[in-house]
């Protein structure tokens, strides 16, 4: 499709309200990271329960990816949108007012079903976009889940000063004493926002001829290129995409879902599924949600202390945002190939420099820094005054041993300021390069790769296929990682995870070629075509032959 001025910036427009629902999942993702700290104090936390806080929206996300495509196909792209930010909005407003643990695990549950919008939003931008600026359109998907990040950050932030104020109305919204409570259910406004602008946007043209409304789907292409002619020119063409597929089956819906299933996983999706698939674990396997979700905690690891460690995790959002707007200005300049390359190559980077960073580390508890750090009586450090200790493992395992669990807890980033002897600027250099290489490669590329690739008729399935794995890596992830940083220690967490980014690197690499610039169509007959005699076919099963 070719957009007039005015056609693309109704363009823009849609993919701007559609996207809201990233942002909304930025925010979401990234706020717990800041109520963690007082939710294990509140609730008596574990590791594997703050964990499974921190990850249950991403179980949730799982249940939602598992259902997203062909709801959306059965359904809609529009109205699913819609139940997706009622979703989020009862989940804010839930969250807010979990009265334990069980509770506000379920209300995160609830909106990581809405996680789904990760799915549903690309696939709905890709299917109204002109090629030419597909991966840019479906980038501000990208750009709006990493603004909700550091908003989310920043909010935190705000909310964590205030909650230090001794301000009458403060005191009277219980900031000081419900700070958590207020940084989960401030949610609430851009998810309320987000359900009251979905009805301005159209429903997708290219469901709408699978759905056999032509009609309509005319009226709004159209709409998209302000020119009859190219609407009706476009309109034959994506019916004759789906014709191919209209005619070879008639029978039941969950019957059409089985050979969607089976045709996902034929031999000739063989390419375009282990493109997916590969892409999806590398963006979750590299450690990312561990950096967003736990931003605070990492930073406190380094001894920077609370306040700081919360103004640190500002600077990640901004530096999310900053490189997601680069992405956007190169994914359809220099391609999708060059920069997953260029991102995995600085996560790696990022990654040793992480490791190396916390493996110098070496902690010791003066009597000046006891004295300094005023603690009550209660808090008895005298028989660790003195004695050395090489890494993070074992000063906060004789913290627990000497205090109790709770206590070490509660007091261990004040006593990891006060003991560590760290480089913290070269750990926070290592978590922004991170950052920077995660958001001009695997964060937005993915999501335009997977709403590219697939065929019409088999987007949506096959879409959720690699967003469920996608999802249950991302639930690993999150919640191992605060066992992880106990057992394991930081050095050996964040050298694990260049590890997988280097393998990851590798299959990239090997299977992973360009798409920009090319229609949804094209990219169907390029990459899925299934004679053994063709030349995609034959580099198909090489590559993926010297992989195996």
């Amino acid at each position: 499709m070719q957009h007039s001025t005015s056609s693309q910036s109704y363009s823009y427009f849609i993919a701007t309200v559609v996207s809201l629902g990233g942002f909304i999942f930025g925010f979401d993702a990234s706020v717990i990271s800041g109520a963690v700290g007082f939710l294990s104090h509140e609730f008596g936390l574990s590791d594997w329960q703050i964990g499974m806080v921190v990850g249950a929206p991403t179980i949730g996300a799982i249940a939602g990816s598992l259902s997203a495509g062909p709801v959306a196909d059965a359904v809609g792209r529009r109205p699913m949108l819609m139940a997706i930010a009622a979703l989020y909005l009862v989940s804010a407003g839930a969250s807010a007012f979990a009265p334990g643990y069980e509770m506000l695990v379920l209300a995160r549950f609830i909106g990581g079903i809405a996680f789904c919008s990760l799915i549903v939003a690309p696939m709905y931008i890709a299917e109204v976009a002109p090629a030419q600026q597909r991966g840019k359109m479906i980038s501000i998907n990208q750009l709006n889940i990493v603004v909700g990040f550091s908003v989310a950050y920043f909010a935190n932030y705000v909310i964590l000063q205030l909650s230090k104020q001794p301000l009458p109305w403060v005191q009277a919204l219980s900031i000081n004493d419900e700070t958590w409570r207020w940084m989960l259910g401030i949610e609430i406004l851009p998810a309320l926002m987000y359900l009251l602008l979905l009805p301005l946007i159209p429903e997708s043209p290219r469901w709408l001829i699978m759905k056999g409304r032509d009609v309509h789907a005319e009226v709004v292409i159209q709409k998209l290129t302000n020119s009859l002619d190219i609407a009706r020119s476009s309109l034959e063409e994506i019916k004759a995409s789906v014709k191919e597929v209209a005619h070879q089956s008639q029978q039941a819906q969950w019957i059409q879902l089985i050979g969607k299933v089976k045709s996902v996983f034929s031999r000739k999706m063989r390419l375009v599924l282990a493109i997916g698939v590969v892409a999806g674990i590398a963006q979750q396997v590299t450690g990312v949600n561990a950096i967003y979700f736990y931003a605070p905690t990492i930073f406190e690891q380094s001894g920077v202390g609370t306040d700081a460690a919360f103004a640190q995790a500002v600077l990640v959002g901004i530096t999310n945002v900053v490189f997601t707007v680069v992405a956007m200005m190169m994914i359809d300049r220099i391609g999708r190939r060059p920069l997953m390359i260029l991102g995995l190559s600085g996560v790696i980077v990022s990654m040793c420099i992480c490791s190396v960073g916390f493996k110098q580390a070496d902690y010791v508890i003066t009597s000046s820094a006891v004295q300094e750090l005023n603690l009550s009586q209660e808090i008895d450090l005298s028989p660790l005054i003195g004695q050395h200790f090489e890494s993070d493992v074992e000063f906060k395992k004789a913290l627990s041993d000497q205090l109790g669990r709770s206590a070490a807890k509660q007091h261990e980033a004040t006593l990891l300021q006060a003991a560590a002897n760290i480089n913290a600027v070269v750990i926070l250099v290592g978590i922004l390069a991170f950052v920077a290489s995660f958001a001009v490669s695997l964060g937005p590329v993915m999501w335009v790769l997977l709403a590219e690739i697939f065929p019409n008729h088999l987007r949506g399935v096959a879409i959720s296929i690699v967003g469920l794995i996608n999802s249950g890596v991302s639930f690993c992830v999150q919640v191992v990682f605060p066992w992880e940083l106990s057992t394991l220690g930081a050095s050996t967490t964040f050298f694990l995870f260049g590890i997988m980014a280097l393998v990851s690197l590798v299959f990239i690499v090997k299977l992973l070629p360009e798409t920009k610039g090319k229609s949804l169509e094209v990219l169907q007959e390029e990459l899925t075509l299934s004679s053994p005699n063709n030349s995609t076919t034959k580099k198909t099963n090489k590559v993926l032959g010297d992989i195996a």
